[in-house]
């Protein structure tokens, strides 16, 4: 098994930042804002956001606010739930949330909670249980979550459950790793995992993995690094983790990286981007931090060396993990 190339990691996500003009610049255009909470969370993963400057970032995201107090993709790009979660994630870990009028980006997630219960991404209505997790998530962040109606939206997420024990995007809808981390992620957050039947969700969710070691999304589809986070910390939520193979997990993303110019890519071989690097980079932090202090699972001295030259290589981070008693705490940071 080979090592986790962190600098290499480090440098490619720094030069993305600095080709503006590349042409994965120009297609992440319209939703850079999850593509800063990327970069510069998979910066802080690896120990090395001081390389950033704050108070440009800061500004920037400020840009990207409307007055309703939803955030764009990007300066001039309309607000939407999915760019304020992020915008709201990145003002967190910089521990800058009192730059943004909070009981404004409040009202705005308030104000996309349908009568169901459910939650719509921005005004033209479309309704996702990834949105859902968004506003609770956010809410948590902001410690204003007792503005939304927490009983309905719970209800919500319920009924999209199905009998296979997935949730989907909708009430019937198929079920999907990424619709189960959201669902799984709101409830656990708003203290309602009793609600799910863990058994037979951890059994779909452990059917996940393939012979590789890798994670897919749903059954007979090809494994994604992007499932490292998924499937894994659904898992976790749970106290199912136990039924994968970590082992070959972490092969299966190390696999996937590029250790010549550094980058993640979804399978082996692939091309590397900025959101499989996030997801590849967490994931092995997790894989380690979880097996080894929360869980007191102990890893293959081999297995280590593949996530870390060595521990102190790689910094845990206290904003996401260093005072974590509960996992909702750690959900909270998480992207959907």
């Amino acid at each position: 098994m080979g090592d986790l190339v962190a600098e290499k990691h480090v440098q490619y996500i720094l030069s993305v930042q600095k080709k503006k003009d590349s042409f994965e610049s120009v297609v992440m255009e319209h939703l850079r804002m999850n593509g800063a909470y990327w970069g510069l969370t998979t910066l802080h993963l690896l120990g090395k956001l001081d390389t950033v400057d704050v108070h440009e970032v800061v500004s920037w995201i400020m840009s990207c606010q409307h007055d309703e107090g939803g955030f764009g993709g990007n300066v001039g790009h309309d607000p939407h739930i999915l760019y304020t979660l992020s915008a709201v994630q990145v003002l967190a870990l910089f521990n800058k949330l009192d730059v943004i009028d909070a009981d404004k980006v409040t009202n705005y997630i308030v104000g996309l909670q349908n009568e169901d219960g459910s939650f719509s991404g921005d005004i033209w209505g479309e309704v996702d249980t990834r949105f859902s997790y968004i506003a609770i998530c956010c809410l948590s962040l902001l410690h204003r979550l007792d503005r939304i109606n927490v009983d309905k939206a719970v209800k919500y997420i319920i009924s999209c459950q199905n009998m296979d024990g997935g949730f989907g995007c909708t009430p019937g809808g198929e079920s999907h790793a990424g619709q189960i981390f959201c669902c799984v992620g709101a409830l656990a957050i708003a203290g309602s995992l009793d609600l799910v039947d863990k058994d037979l969700l951890g059994w779909w969710l452990c059917e996940r993995q393939v012979k590789s070691g890798g994670l897919n999304g749903r059954p007979e589809k090809l494994p994604d690094v992007c499932y490292s986070w998924w499937v894994l910390s659904s898992l976790i939520m749970i106290d199912r983790v136990h039924w994968i193979s970590k082992e070959k997990l972490i092969k299966f993303i190390l696999d996937c990286q590029d250790t010549d110019n550094g980058g993640i890519s979804d399978r082996p071989d692939d091309a590397v981007d900025v959101f499989h690097t996030y997801f590849g980079v967490a994931g092995n932090v997790f894989l380690f931090f979880v097996f080894s202090t929360l869980f007191g699972h102990v890893i293959s001295k081999d297995t280590q060396k593949g996530i870390f030259k060595k521990p102190s290589d790689f910094l845990l981070p206290t904003s996401c993990f260093g005072s974590c008693h509960k996992i909702d705490h750690l959900i909270s940071l998480c992207l959907c």
